[in-house]
């Protein structure tokens, strides 16, 4: 990783959402090589203030999910702190359900977790009905929870990693309703750093309510064969029925057709910011896309 965002002991300081082995610190390692000195916060909120403060290098966040979708709280968080993208990984997501080391399958009556790590495991509440679902704020933070109140009626759902850091036991493995399961995760910081090998890029803009204003703004990338990857829309805070455009595409702003769809870009819209540009994670995508 980029020098700017280790400390003086050499290991990175990154903030994430919930506790040590969660998903996110499973995204962290795939994103940030050396040491890592991890800052748990409880709340996507706390992780975007406490990075824009500087009280870390960075702060790896979830974004989307191929199954639930996007996470919207991040993306409003995003802009409102203005941070920026500097890579981005897509991490299979596998639940396991978790106890503490002495309690069997028939201990087990109530399980927590994170609300969508629980819709995600949908067929396994159908396969046993008798289970109660308990919201948690966190998968790995659930596990932790068990095992130091000593719950032995409780299970958690989190990932293998989160047993193994708490000292739980992994009761059932996969269990999450389909296997196509991924988040993609962000990595961001305060400062804004564009590589030779970033072949992806994310911006946000608005533009004035006016017929055919979209199309105008989506056609400077069809004019110059740019591949869009996705676009979001989110509502403008005091500007009912107002929205910011999210879009990801392929291409380095470094190249000239980039800089000059975005320079078109930029003469039909109100605001236009480059959010990051980044290496692309094709790991887990189609091919084709």
């Amino acid at each position: 990783m980029d020098a700017d965002l280790h400390d003086k002991r050499n290991a990175t300081r990154v903030a994430i959402q919930g506790e040590r082995g969660s998903f996110s610190e499973e995204a962290t390692m795939q994103m940030v090589p050396g040491p890592v000195e991890f800052l748990c916060c409880r709340t996507f909120d706390e992780v975007f203030l406490r990075t824009a403060r500087g009280e870390c290098g960075c702060c790896v966040i979830p974004i989307e999910n191929s199954l639930a979708g996007s996470i919207h709280r991040n993306y409003d968080l995003l802009v409102r702190h203005g941070l920026r993208i500097r890579k981005e990984a897509n991490l299979p997501v596998q639940h396991s359900l978790i106890t503490l080391s002495g309690s069997a399958f028939e201990d087990v009556k109530t399980v927590r977790s994170h609300p969508v790590a629980l819709d995600q495991c949908e067929l396994f509440f159908k396969r046993h009905p008798h289970l109660v679902r308990e919201t948690g704020y966190d998968t790995s933070g659930s596990v932790k929870e068990i095992v130091e109140e000593g719950l032995r009626d409780h299970a958690a759902i989190a990932s293998r990693n989160a047993a193994r850091f708490y000292g739980a036991k992994v009761l059932m493995e996969r269990i999450e309703d389909r296997e196509e399961n991924f988040t993609r995760f962000f990595l961001l910081s305060s400062k804004s750093s564009v590589s030779e090998t970033a072949d992806k890029t994310s911006v946000v803009f608005s533009f004035k309510n006016a017929a055919g204003a979209l199309f105008k703004c989506l056609s400077v990338f069809a004019l110059r064969d740019i591949d869009l990857t996705k676009i979001e829309s989110r509502p403008i805070h005091g500007r009912p029925w107002e929205y910011l455009f999210y879009l990801d595409f392929l291409g380095n702003t470094g190249e000239a057709r980039v800089r000059n769809a975005l320079s078109h870009l930029g003469e039909l819209t109100e605001v236009l910011t480059v959010l990051g540009c980044y290496p692309r994670d094709a790991t887990h995508e189609k091919k084709g896309m």
